[in-house]
Parts: structure tokens; C-alpha cells; sequence
């Protein structure tokens, strides 16, 4: 039964997070992904669009290269990847609980 009420819990926070997501669509983000080995990848991009299993960000690293890249909520709820958005100053974190 804990199992159960885990995995619910789990799926419950996936959601959240897409439903956190959609309402930025369109706006820039900022990424902080983890790719292993001490490496830190730090983005700043358009959240383009969100599927239901991943999201999509474009970054416009110069004027003639556009480059996607595309995370599950997975990677969000587990921390190995960081989005956040300025708001007024503000900046909030998506999927950070507290």
C-alpha cells in the first residue's frame, strides 16, 4: 500500500509541475542542468512549448544558431535540472516545495 500511495504522490508532483510550466509558455527561463561529472550546464531561453512527458526551451546562443533542448518533469522534480523565471525581481523556481 505505501508503494501505491508513493507513486501517487509522485505522479501528483508531475503534474503540478507540467500545470507550472504551462502557464510560462512563452516567457524566458533560466536552466540549471546537471550533465554529470561536475559539469553544470546554465541557460537562459524561451520556454516554447510543453508535451505531455517533457518541455522544450529555446535558446538563441547567436543570431544564426538556434539550439532545443528538451527535459522530462522528472529531471525537474529530481533536481537535476533548475527552472526559474524573474519575476519584477522576483525569482521563482519551479518545482521547489517551500
Amino acid at each position: 500500500m505505501g508503494r501505491k500511495v508513493k507513486s501517487l504522490a509522485v505522479s501528483n508532483a508531475l503534474v503540478r509541475i507540467k500545470q507550472d510550466l504551462d502557464a510560462y509558455v512563452g516567457r524566458t527561463v533560466r536552466l540549471k542542468a546537471n550533465q554529470g561529472r561536475k559539469r553544470i550546464m546554465e541557460a537562459e531561453g524561451v520556454l516554447e512549448r510543453t508535451y505531455p512527458k517533457v518541455f522544450v526551451v529555446r535558446i538563441d546562443e547567436n543570431p544564426r544558431s538556434v539550439k532545443r533542448i528538451s527535459y522530462s518533469y522528472a529531471d525537474v522534480l529530481t533536481s537535476t535540472v533548475e527552472v526559474s523565471i524573474d519575476e519584477c525581481g522576483n525569482e521563482t523556481r519551479i518545482g521547489c516545495t517551500g
